[in-house]
């Protein structure tokens, strides 16, 4: 079929295909928000927030295997939906072994340690597995041997887990944030371009004010206004990003507004949102979805700086800035990959981001 007859979605979707990496790395970004979504599904530790601790084992290599006891604390709490998307509480304590016996239905045990001479050998009653009827079917139940495939951080948690929950911060940062700034940066855009005269000046002052302060710094003066948090480090981000979009808004609105078709709106009545929303922004969403694909990776590395001075998420809550920041330390101590892994899911993420945003470009590019 001739390209003269497909929609000019069809010819941009024809042409967005055929560049590998931007379908790679659009179905990349898919994959990681299909993880995030189910991460307490997926995570070796379930754990809200991923943060069962075990210290005696902290900042363990990749791959590093102990068997671990697992003892009940509530064992009758009935299991929610919710507990799959948001964490399962923490009814187990864990307590790495070496090795263990039974002896006259008590379980005897000796705690993992780096140092075997200060292992410590403790023994628990059948009293502490409500239950149970036998010590056998406790240590079939409760001992089992845990991999921790990316090793641990230096609380001994699952730096796999933490991970994959990590991940839900960093898209979050960059659909709400992404969202915030359009919603923003269309409304000032669209009153500048088309209304121009004062408005228009009001809103490029607006513009080149925020503009003219470094975004990081900015988002540090929101953050600290609003307060440190999940929602806030949210909004402050969005809040730095929306003159991008205004200044694109606005350049293709001035361009718009003379149309033809806009001239014929305008004498046959229609209102000037109507005329706004109705007849030009749709005509205009090419290059904002550009650069919104670009803005996702912008505020994925914001969030990332944020967390890392200590000002985005808060513990426990994972973030992959913030793990950088707990273990950068450790880049001359030996253990690089505790801060590496998390670098490198950054670099990964962003870059997925920026190829997606340079392949809609080009789709979308009506001269190529």
């Amino acid at each position: 079929m001739d390209n003269t007859t497909k929609s000019l979605t069809g010819i941009a979707l024809q042409k967005f295909k055929k560049n590998f990496w931007g379908v790679f790395s659009f179905w990349f970004i898919v994959l990681l928000i299909f993880i995030s979504l189910f991460a307490y599904v997926l995570t070796p530790d379930h754990s809200e927030n991923a943060n069962q601790m075990h210290l005696s084992i902290h900042s363990k290599s990749p791959g590093f295997e102990v068997e671990m006891l697992a003892i009940p604390l509530n064992a009758n709490e009935e299991v929610k939906l919710s507990y799959y998307f948001f964490g399962f509480p923490n009814n187990t304590t864990e307590i790495p072994i070496t090795n263990y016996q039974i002896k006259n239905q008590k379980l005897t045990y000796t705690e993992y340690s780096d140092n075997r001479s200060l292992a410590q050998t403790k023994e628990l009653g059948l009293d502490k597995f409500s239950g149970y009827t036998s010590m056998n079917e406790v240590v079939k139940k409760n001992i089992e041997k845990q991999k921790f495939y990316l090793g641990t951080d230096k609380y001994g948690r699952d730096l796999l887990s933490r991970m994959i929950i990590g991940s839900r911060i960093s898209l979050s940062i960059g659909f709400i944030a992404v969202f915030i700034s359009l919603i923003v940066g269309i409304f000032f855009g669209a009153l500048g371009g088309y209304f121009g005269g004062k408005t228009d000046a009001f809103v490029m002052w607006l513009v080149n004010i925020i503009w003219s302060i470094p975004t990081l710094l900015l988002v540090i003066a929101i953050t600290l206004t609003l307060g440190k948090g999940f929602w806030q480090v949210f909004v402050a981000v969005g809040l730095t990003m929306w003159v991008e979009v205004a200044r694109v808004v606005r350049g293709q609105v001035i361009s718009l507004k003379e149309m033809q078709y806009i001239t014929a709106a305008k004498a046959l009545g229609f209102g000037h949102f109507r005329i706004i929303f109705n007849h030009i922004l749709p005509n205009i969403m090419a290059p904002v979805i550009v650069i919104s694909a670009a803005n996702f990776a912008s505020a994925i590395l914001v969030e990332s700086g944020l967390s890392f001075l200590g000002l985005g998420a808060q513990p426990p809550i994972p973030s992959w800035g913030g793990m950088i920041k707990d273990h950068y330390s450790y880049i001359i101590l030996g253990k690089p990959y505790l801060a590496v892994v998390p670098g490198l899911a950054i670099m990964f993420l962003t870059l997925a981001f920026m190829m997606v945003g340079n392949a809609l470009r080009d789709a979308l590019d009506v001269k190529s």
